[in-house]
């Protein structure tokens, strides 16, 4: 009996120690952010690959803040009039950028080697900044960080009009699912 007790004191204090897993100064090595559109001629993906963004890493991950952007106008759905209406709805001269700040991490469950998490910060896009709580997995890997989220969004919640053409016969839907997948290595840079 006293056996099984020390046991699972151990189990307690290994799975304390994994919560307080301290996250290192880290930057986007690679990265996709892309997004499920629906339209009245058809279903299509927008994508880039460009995107930068940091980690300011802490004692935990509940501690971690960041950042995260892509520009809008390297987003690309496959069809070069689609985009340029794209970039004509988001104003992307205006508003260059697509831009999530990480202001704080609620954790889920987490293993040894990963963890589901909640992502509380703010998107900014079109000019509109809103306050969002994003479902994420986290792996822990030999050379970095990777971070996955899917989550819907609406374009009418950022302003973005001119999703009709054609007095309405050609109409793309408010509603898309977004998908980030990022990569972060270590910042040796950063360092102190």
């Amino acid at each position: 009996m006293r056996y099984l007790l020390w046991a699972i004191l151990l189990l307690a204090g290994v799975s304390g120690l994994e919560a307080q897993r301290p996250i290192p100064r880290a930057v986007v090595d690679s990265g996709t952010l892309s997004f499920d559109g629906h339209a009245s001629v058809g279903d299509f993906v927008g994508t880039t690959q460009v995107v930068t963004g940091e980690i300011a890493g802490g004692a935990g991950l509940a501690d971690v803040r960041g950042w995260a952007e892509t520009p809008v106008k390297t987003l690309k759905t496959a069809n070069d009039h689609r985009d340029r209406d794209m970039n004509k709805s988001m104003e992307s001269d205006q508003y260059p950028t697509i831009r999530f700040d990480l202001e704080g991490v609620t954790v889920g469950t987490e293993s040894a080697d990963s963890a589901t998490i909640t992502m509380h910060g703010t998107f900014k896009i079109h000019g509109v900044s809103r306050q969002v709580d994003l479902p994420a997995s986290v792996a822990f890997l030999p050379q970095g960080i990777h971070i996955h989220s899917d989550f819907p969004l609406n374009l009418k919640d950022y302003k973005i009009g001119g999703l009709t053409k054609f007095l309405g016969v050609l109409k793309m839907y408010p509603d898309i699912k977004v998908h980030i997948d990022l990569h972060f290595r270590p910042d040796s840079a950063g360092a102190n």
